[in-house]
Order: C-alpha cells, then structure tokens, then sequence
C-alpha cells in the first residue's frame, strides 16, 4: 500500500461514487494499520470499524432555501483489549499521527480499566466464512444541489396548491446518501459494506375555523429511480393534513385500537428493546425469562432476514463479524430467542444471536385484511396515526401515550381526534392482538402491518 498520507490525499471522497473498490481499499487498509499497531503495543485482540460517507441535503419551505447540507466524512473507532480490559477510542481525524495517537490512547485506557469478563471479540469460530453480496442496496448517483432543491420545490408547491384551506409548510426537504463500511477483528476478519439512501419527506399546515393541524408524507429507497415521485409525496402530506382538520377528543373508556403501519412500528420496537442483551442482564424488562414461552396469539410469526435483496440493512455480517442468518423471533405466538451481541450473551451465559448493532430486516407476518377491512371489523373504535410522549416503561411493560387519529363508528371513520391518552401494558397489548393488517410497511428495518389491539383505555372527553 502506497504511504497513508499520499493515499489519503490521492482518493478524493467524490471518488467514492465511481470507484468505490479504491476507496474501501484504503479503508481496509487503514483498518489493518491500526490492528497491528494495536497487536505490537500489547493488545491480546482488537477490532475496527472505518467508514467513509457522502451525504447532500436540502430543505425548503415556501418557496425559500432553508437548509443545504453537503457533509463528507470519514471516521473510525478502534477497541483494544488487554486481559479483558477495554479502550475504546474514535477518531475523524485520518492523518498518520492522528491514528498512531488513537492506537497509544485505546492502549492506555485499557491499562486503566477493570477487566471484565465478558468483554472480547465475539468467537473466531463464529465469524462469517462468506462476506460476498451487495443485496442490490449500492447505487451511487451523482447530484447537483440544484437538482434537489427543484425536486424539494416540486414537493412543496404541490401540496400548497392542492387546496386553499392548506395555509403552510414546515418544509419539504430531499436526501441523497452514500456510505461505505470496513469491520475488521484480530481473528483475521475483515469484511465490507456499501449503501446508498435517497429519501423525502413533507410536512404541511392546514387551517379551517376549527384551529391548524399538520401531517406528512414520506418516501425512502435505495435507488433514486425508485423515490415516489415529488408531486405526489406533496399531494399526500395535503390530503393527509386535510383530513385531521376539525379534530376533537375520543370518547373515554375501553377501546379496540387500531395502529397503523407508522404506530404500529413503535410497538415491534418496543419488543425488540424488551428482548435485547442489555435490558435482559440488568434484568430491566417485562420479557425477563419468557424465551421459550407464549407472549403473543399463536398467528404471530416475527423473523429476521438479513440477506432480503434490496432490505434496509442486509449483511452477512453483524457488527462484531459474526454471520447472520435467517432465523424466527417469534414463531407461533412463542419468543423463539433473545436479541444478544456476544457480550450480552456472555453476560447472560448464552450465545450470540448475531444482533450486535441491532435486528437486521425483521419482518411481522402480515394478515389477508386490508386497513380498511379491520376498521370495518372494528365496528367501533380508534384509529391511531400518531403517537407523543415516552410513557413507555420498559421494565414492567405500563403503556401510556399521547395519540392522535380517527374515531371509528358503526365500521366507518366518523372524525378525526386528538388531544387523548391511551393506555394500557405491552405484555397485555401483545396478546390481546385481534388482527393483522395486509398493508406492511417495505421502507423500513422493521417491517410490521397494521395492528389491531384489545383492551386498552382511552383517556378523552
């Protein structure tokens, strides 16, 4: 490899885009420097991450520039580990005495430390034989800002223009990211990733003699070509405003509850925090000691599919090297397993289910009823878009929100609302659920359909 210096200044980041072999060589590179800096300072093992990205950005709102973002950047973090004592360090600055320097502190902060038993790289046996594949998420586009602030005021204009009643914007704003990636271990693993992210969204005001009201739209992919186009992502935040317009408070009392895709997505994540590592060894969750038992009906199935072309975050990998594989978190109704990095696991006296960094790609089986047919099964109920606050306690499962949405009467939404509370407990809400939807969210990490809940409490008039 050629002198780091010169290699640093010979790669322009721009370069990234048309040759992005080059620049993960010099990451690679830069990651294997540092290893055997680390191995001849006295580390028994070390492992990095080193990454590069390019991301623009821009906001508009009426009209206006409100913000224009261009951020290139390269960064790493190095962890030393000596006897089971750790020092973790991260540095932007890529300079050769920059990374020297980073090598010598990680050192000295591990000299400092406790050891612990459960820290270290995950097994070498566990590290992924077959790093290959790009899941079709590399598609690098080169952009003028020009271009995105066309297609932001495309956005905006639209939906201002659609009805007299939307009076404002709080902003339609595009994206354009790419990212490359380098993990590498002492065990002599080293693997790489290469993403690209083009997204958009708009937020609208709408106004009657009721009072204001907002709402959004929103598009992520990992092509451009692909990206909803502008006008109607604006079209969508208006219609969407309009209809909150007149909202008012639910009645109180018991309700079926029906979250849609977007508040749906809060409830997965609030299992996977409950069945992650860290919430298990601190023995801070509602899901304590439950692997293995019933925590939902037994039409539920939630699995991971990390190698899902085109997902949010395929790899063969996790972030500790170890190899991903399709596998069930749920099947059945049953908690299948825990969400573990091989320290949890360790500290848990498990093994690693290949999650360090978190689930990759996990996927809630959905129903054969559309949204509108379980509004309909519904009879009566509420409809919940959107959710505040964070009364959400983890530790014994107490559910309380504040939401918005629609009331639903005789199986038809009768108005919008606002201004409520649900509430109710997670390990109750779970298997309570009556109904899945057939309309999953594909833009995200975790993909769940609308979900249709019993027993809980609304707070309202």
């Amino acid at each position: 490899m050629k002198d780091l210096q010169q290699a640093l200044s010979e790669s322009g980041m721009q370069g990234m885009l048309d040759n992005p072999e080059r620049e993960i060589q010099l990451l690679t590179g830069i990651a294997e420097r540092m290893l055997d800096q680390a191995r001849a300072g006295g580390a028994d093992a070390a492992a990095i991450s080193v990454s590069s990205s390019l991301g623009r950005h821009v906001t508009v709102r009426l009209g206006d520039i409100d913000v224009l973002e261009d951020a290139r950047d390269r960064g790493l973090s190095l962890t030393v580990y000596c006897k089971r004592s750790s020092g973790t360090v991260s540095t932007a600055d890529m300079s050769p005495d920059a990374l020297d320097q980073a090598v010598e502190q990680a050192l000295a902060i591990a000299r400092h430390t406790q050891p612990d038993p459960a820290g270290g790289l995950a097994d070498a046996d566990q590290m992924a034989k077959d790093t290959s594949g790009d899941f079709d998420i590399w598609h690098p586009q080169r952009f003028e800002m020009a271009e995105l602030i066309a297609r932001a005021t495309e956005m905006e204009q639209a939906g201002l223009e659609f009805d007299q009643q939307v009076t404002n914007s709080e902003g339609a704003s595009v994206s354009a990211n790419a990212s490359l990636g380098v993990y590498a271990n002492t065990h002599g693993f080293n693997g790489h990733a290469q993403r690209t992210h083009y997204g958009q969204h708009c937020v609208l005001v709408a106004r009657d003699d009721s009072g204001m009201q907002r709402d959004w739209d929103w598009d992520d992919q990992r092509r451009w070509d692909l990206l909803t186009d502008p006008a109607t992502t604006g079209l969508g935040a208006a219609r969407k405003t309009l209809r909150r317009l007149g909202a008012r408070k639910a009645p109180t009392g018991p309700s079926l509850v029906l979250f849609n895709t977007d508040t749906a997505l809060g409830l997965i994540r609030h299992l996977v925090g409950a069945v992650s590592g860290g919430n298990l060894y601190r023995r801070s969750s509602f899901l304590l000691d439950k692997a293995g038992q019933s925590v939902f009906p037994d039409w539920v199935d939630i699995g991971e599919q990390p190698h899902r072309p085109a997902g949010q975050r395929s790899s063969r990998f996790d972030s500790e090297g170890v190899a991903t594989s399709d596998q069930p978190l749920v099947e059945g109704g049953v908690l299948s397993r825990y969400v573990l990095s091989s320290y949890s696991a360790r500290k848990l006296g498990l093994e690693t289910t290949a999650n360090a960094g978190g689930v990759r790609n996990l996927m809630f089986k959905p129903g054969d009823q559309s949204q509108d047919d379980l509004i309909r099964s519904m009879q009566r109920g509420l409809v919940v878009t959107e959710l505040m606050g964070q009364g959400v306690n983890l530790v014994t499962g107490d559910y309380s929100r504040g939401a918005s949405g629609y009331w639903v009467e005789n199986g038809e939404i009768a108005y919008p609302v606002e201004e409520i509370t649900i509430a109710g407990n997670l390990a109750d809400m779970f298997k309570q659920l009556q109904a899945a939807g057939s309309d999953v969210e594909s833009r995200r990490n975790i993909q769940v359909p609308s979900l249709l809940v019993d027993g809980m409490t609304i707070a309202g008039e």
